[in-house]
C-alpha cells in the first residue's frame, strides 16, 4: 500500500512538470492537428482503469473525423490516419495528453495500457484481464519493450498480468529506460505491417 501511495505522488509531481515544459510543445500539435483536418485536437475515450473503474482516456487525435475507432491495431497505411497523425502516431507523441490522466489520478507513469472493458468469453483471457486490472493503467507497459502492436492479445495479457505480480519500483524503471529506447526504434506502432520497416 505504502508503495503504491508513493508510485501515485511520484507519478503526479513528474507529470505535472512534465505537463508545465511541455505546454509549448503541446500548442504546436494542437495548431497543427487543426490546420490539418477538421475534428477536435483530443480523442476521448472511455477506458478501464484499476479494479474495472472507468475513465475518460485522452490523446492527440491522428485520425479522420470519418474513421471508425476500435481497440483493434491500425494499419500503417489506413487511409484514416492524418498527415500529421502519422507522424504523432510514428513518435508516439499522440500519446502525451495522458500526462492529464496521470495527474487526474487514473493513470500511471508504468502499468498495462488502458482498454475497454473486455467481452470475450475465454476464461483464461478472463482472469488476465481480472489480473490486469488489478494495477493501475499506465503510459507505458511491458508489452511496449516487447513489440506493442507486433504482440498477440494473449500474450499482452499475459505480460500485464506478470506486470501485476511482479510490480517495483526497480522493474517500473526497467520498463521506463526500455520503453523510451522501443519508441526511438518505432517499432510495433502499426503491427506486423511496418515491421519491415522498423529502424
Amino acid at each position: 500500500m505504502l508503495q503504491e501511495i508513493i508510485k501515485k505522488v511520484v507519478s503526479f509531481l513528474i507529470a505535472l512538470a512534465a505537463l508545465i515544459v511541455l505546454s509549448p510543445l503541446f500548442l504546436i500539435i494542437a495548431i497543427a492537428i487543426k490546420i490539418d483536418s477538421r475534428g477536435p485536437i483530443f480523442f476521448i475515450k472511455e477506458r478501464v482503469g484499476k479494479n474495472g473503474k472507468p475513465f475518460k482516456f485522452l490523446k492527440f487525435r491522428s485520425m479522420s473525423t470519418q474513421a471508425v475507432y476500435t481497440i483493434n491495431d491500425v494499419a500503417q497505411q489506413d487511409p484514416h490516419i492524418t498527415r500529421v497523425g502519422k507522424f504523432l502516431r510514428e513518435w508516439t507523441l499522440d500519446e502525451l495528453p495522458q500526462l492529464i490522466n496521470v495527474v487526474k489520478g487514473d493513470m500511471s507513469f508504468v502499468g498495462p495500457r488502458p482498454m475497454p472493458s473486455y467481452e470475450g468469453e475465454d476464461k483464461n483471457m478472463k482472469a488476465l484481464w481480472q489480473k490486469r486490472i488489478s494495477v493501475v493503467p499506465g503510459l507505458v507497459s511491458l508489452v511496449d519493450i516487447k513489440g506493442r502492436n507486433l504482440v498477440s492479445w494473449e500474450k499482452r495479457f499475459e505480460y500485464d498480468a506478470w506486470y501485476a505480480d511482479h510490480q517495483s519500483f526497480w522493474l517500473d524503471m526497467k520498463i521506463l529506460i526500455l520503453g523510451f529506447f522501443a519508441v526511438l526504434s518505432r517499432r510495433g506502432v502499426y503491427g506486423k505491417e511496418d515491421s519491415k520497416n522498423s529502424l
